[in-house]
């Protein structure tokens, strides 16, 4: 993949839009306790963005280009992993939260094993021992065997297992560019948090009042505006000019910008088990690409120029 024009300023884009997500739990804390339950702070950004989209979705209609529309599965799969994450925040712990999520390198080589017939090599298994080392380390407090152990642990673990699904999508779905893929995300992605609000009402919460939207409102058009659209769009954009390698590696961002955070800014609990946990996740996710072959590294930077 040859290296874009703008490679340092893109790469410094999704770092930062990376980092940002990081404090994506905080918003969505705020939205709650202003009244938005059930879910619908979230489905309110994924709508506000699809609105702004849809106009160059109708002029690419038009034009007789792809839109998006035509996207269901993969709509869902990364929108739908992405929900799952948003909700998690308001039902866990923000590190919980973060590494049950990031926990994507164990589901990733699974579906590449099971849809892809890909086989994966030694630099694989030491990204999973690391990342179910972390993981570990982080829930084994109360118990040897670290499973979740609240309605936000599985979503954050479902989301993770659901975004490696359309991460998988992606690797055999061709697209007219990169728009229907972040057009899909907000379209779809909207659906699926309306869903899932009322199958977690009992989690979650009931539809806010309409007085609650119109509190929020102001609050809600600024973090979708200026923070959530913008950088849910550089961080699916990024990996067609960048290549996927790279992007794993400034992903990580959000962990770190999350546990640091949450540490500052919570009084959940942070400690010697929550560094070390999310340490052993970052690593491993740099190892993963390092020491990745350089045949796959090729396939991936293709793939993803589309």
């Amino acid at each position: 993949m040859t290296r874009h024009p703008h490679h340092f300023k893109i790469a410094f884009a999704l770092a930062f839009s990376a980092g940002a997500w990081g404090i994506y739990w905080l918003p969505q804390r705020i939205l709650v306790e202003g009244g938005l339950t059930g879910g619908w702070g979230t489905i309110a950004q994924m709508i506000i963005g699809f609105l702004i989209l849809l106009p160059i979705a109708l002029w690419r209609l038009i034009k007789k280009k792809e839109t998006g529309f035509g996207l269901p599965v993969t709509g869902l799969l990364v929108g739908g992993g992405f929900i799952c994450y948003a909700l998690s925040f308001l039902l866990t712990d923000v590190v919980r939260a973060l590494i049950l999520f990031y926990m994507t390198p164990i589901w990733t080589t699974i579906f590449e094993i099971l849809f892809l017939k890909k086989r994966p090599g030694l630099e694989r298994a030491l990204t999973l021992a690391l990342a179910l080392g972390g993981l570990w380390i982080v829930f084994s407090k109360q118990t040897i065997i670290p499973l979740p152990e609240n309605a936000g642990d599985w979503l954050a673990l479902a989301g993770g297992a659901i975004f490696a699904g359309g991460m998988i999508r992606l690797e055999v779905v061709k697209t007219d560019g990169v728009f229907p893929i972040i057009f899909s995300f907000f379209f779809y992605g909207a659906l699926f948090n309306i869903v899932a609000g009322f199958f977690l009402v009992d989690y979650l919460g009931e539809m806010p009042a309409i007085e609650s939207f119109i509190s929020m409102s102001s609050f809600l058009f600024l973090i979708s505006v200026f923070y959530f659209i913008p950088t849910a769009i550089v961080i699916l954009w990024a990996p067609s000019k960048l290549g996927a390698g790279l992007c794993s590696i400034l992903f990580l961002a959000e962990i770190v910008v999350g546990v640091i955070s949450s540490s500052m800014l919570t009084n959940e609990p942070f400690g010697w088990r929550e560094i070390a946990g999310s340490s052993l996740i970052v690593l491993g996710g740099i190892l993963a690409v390092v020491l990745a072959p350089k045949e796959e590294k090729l396939i991936n930077s293709n793939i993803t120029n589309v």
